[in-house]
C-alpha cells in the first residue's frame, strides 16, 4: 500500500465519485493528493484546499503527463459521461474518452506509477443478456462475446483491454472495477447528466415543493437495476486496487429494484404519493441489469451491502438541501 506521504492522483477528482475518493483519502490521513479535473474549480463537486488541485484537460497528452508526474498510485475516474439521457445521445463524446484512457496509461507507465486503478462500467456487458426485467445477475464472463452498450460501453471495454495489455507488456500494475450505478450525495442532480436516483429525488422534491403532485418517469417503470451507495464504492475501489486480482470485477449491489420500486422508496422518504406520467419516448437502457457478486465474495469475503432505502435517504436529504438553496425562495 502507498505510504501516507506518497503521491496519490485522482483523475476526475472534481466529479462525484472522484470527489468522494479524495475526501476518503484525506480522512485516512494521506497528505499528498493530486486531484485533476477539466471543470473550473467552482464547478467541482468537492474541492479541498490542502489538496494539489489541477484543472486540466486529460484528453491532451501533455496534461496527462503533468497529472501523473511523481504519482505512486493513479485512480482513473475521468470520463465524459452522465446518465442514460446523456450516454444514449452523446455516443461520440463518450467514445472520445479513449483519449483520456490512452494518454493516462502511457503517462502512468512512463512516470513510474506503481498501481493504476481504472473505473469501468456494467455497460460493458453483452446486451443479449439484459433483455429481460427478471434478469439473471451478470457474471464477469458475460462481457464476452462482446456486445457492449453502444458508445460508452464499447469505450470502457476497449480500455479494459488496454489496461490488461499494459500490465502484460509493460509491467504496469492495473486493477479494474465494473461499477453498477453508483449514487449518493455530492453528485449531479439536474442539467441532463444526472442518473436515475438523483433525477427521481429531484422530481419528487420539486413536486412536493410546488404542490404539483405528479412526476414524469422515463419508460414504463418496469425496468430493473441495482444501485450502489458511494460508501460501498469507495471501499471496493481501494480493496481492488491493493489486491492481487488482475481481472475486471463487478462492483455493485445485488439488491434488484424496478424503476417504479425506486420511485416508491423516494416517495416514502418524502412522505408523499404522486401521479406518475410515463414517457416511453425517453432513453431507457437495457430491460434488466444486476450484479453477480460471486467473485468479489470469493476473493474478499465482502460485497456492497448498504441497503438502497438507507442510501437513498441520505441522497434525498442532500439533494433536498441543494434544491431548496437554489429554488426554495
Amino acid at each position: 500500500m502507498a505510504k501516507k506521504d506518497d503521491l496519490i492522483v485522482v483523475c476526475g477528482g472534481g466529479g462525484f465519485i472522484g470527489g468522494h475518493l479524495v475526501a476518503d483519502f484525506r480522512r485516512q490521513g494521506y497528505t499528498n493528493i493530486r486531484s485533476v479535473d477539466i471543470k473550473p474549480f467552482d464547478e467541482w463537486e468537492q474541492c479541498f484546499e490542502d489538496v494539489d488541485n489541477l484543472q486540466a484537460d486529460l484528453r491532451l497528452r501533455d496534461s496527462c503527463y503533468q497529472a501523473a508526474d511523481g504519482a505512486n498510485e493513479i485512480y482513473m475516474l475521468a470520463a465524459d459521461m452522465g446518465g442514460m439521457g446523456f450516454i444514449e445521445t452523446h455516443k461520440a463524446a463518450c467514445m472520445l474518452s479513449v483519449l483520456i484512457s490512452t494518454h493516462m496509461l502511457l503517462a502512468a507507465k512512463d512516470c513510474g506509477c506503481q498501481r493504476y486503478f481504472y473505473s469501468s462500467s456494467a455497460c460493458v456487458y453483452n446486451a443479449d443478456k439484459q433483455k429481460d426485467t427478471d434478469v439473471v445477475p451478470l457474471k464477469e464472463e458475460d462481457a464476452y462475446p462482446a456486445m457492449a452498450e453502444d458508445g460508452y460501453g464499447w469505450e470502457k471495454l476497449f480500455t479494459e483491454r488496454m489496461c490488461r495489455h499494459f500490465r502484460e507488456d509493460f509491467g504496469l500494475t492495473t486493477r479494474m472495477a465494473r461499477f453498477h450505478n453508483v449514487y449518493g450525495p455530492f453528485g449531479t442532480w439536474e442539467g441532463g447528466r444526472e442518473k436515475a436516483p438523483a433525477a427521481i429525488c429531484r422530481k419528487v422534491i420539486h413536486a412536493k415543493h410546488t404542490g404539483e403532485h405528479e412526476m414524469e418517469i422515463w419508460g414504463d417503470g418496469t425496468r430493473t437495476r441495482s444501485f450502489m451507495f458511494i460508501d460501498d464504492c469507495l471501499k471496493g475501489i481501494q480493496m481492488f486496487t491493493q489486491s492481487d486480482v488482475e481481472e475486471p470485477l463487478n462492483l455493485g449491489s445485488d439488491e434488484l429494484v424496478t424503476v417504479n420500486g425506486l420511485v416508491d422508496i423516494v416517495e416514502d422518504i418524502a412522505g408523499i404519493k404522486l401521479k406518475r406520467n410515463y414517457d416511453l419516448t425517453k432513453p431507457q437502457g437495457v430491460n434488466g441489469r444486476n450484479s453477480d457478486n460471486t467473485l468479489i465474495q470469493k476473493y474478499f469475503g465482502w460485497e456492497p451491502s448498504i441497503r438502497l432505502r438507507d442510501g437513498m435517504a441520505k441522497t434525498y436529504a442532500w439533494i433536498h438541501d441543494q434544491y431548496m438553496a437554489k429554488y426554495g425562495s
